[in-house]
């Protein structure tokens, strides 16, 4: 990604293995990474530190709500990532995105809405405040 210099935490506490299919909803904490593919909807707890990893080969066929989101496979649905979402240039996404924060690397496909959603505790107003003082100081 653009900002490797930081560091993130790539715990891995679920593996779906590149042979491995689930049919169903997947509901975790942690982290999990999927190499194969999951045919339903997978979430986590809004407010925790979960982690979504889908590598090159990996499908999600359903939503993903995740706080975290590292995606180079491919989605086909919607993504609310609460807080953050990196979609590498393999990633492919036929949905909308819902995020906090973006990252994107050249190549990457959304086919859908890209819809900005502030984090959950930070103000959406960081940006109108401003625009109000400016609006005062002109009147």
């Amino acid at each position: 990604m653009l900002f490797k210099s930081k560091s993130r935490s790539q715990r891995i506490d679920t593996l779906v293995g590149a042979a491995t299919q689930i049919v169903g909803d997947v509901h975790f904490t942690g982290g999990l990474h999927v190499d194969g593919n999951i045919k339903g909807n997978v979430d986590a707890p809004a407010n925790s530190d979960a982690r979504l990893s889908v590598s090159d080969g990996g499908v999600v066929e359903g939503s993903v709500a995740v706080p975290n989101v590292l995606l180079n496979g491919t989605v086909k649905g919607d993504i609310l990532a609460h807080e953050r979402i990196e979609l590498g240039a393999t990633a492919r996404v036929t949905g909308n995105v819902f995020y906090g924060l973006i990252e994107m690397e050249m190549g990457a496909e959304i086919n859908g809405k890209l819809i900005y959603q502030p984090p959950k505790g930070k103000p959406a107003s960081v940006i109108t405040e401003p625009l109000a003082a400016v609006a005062a100081d002109r009147t």
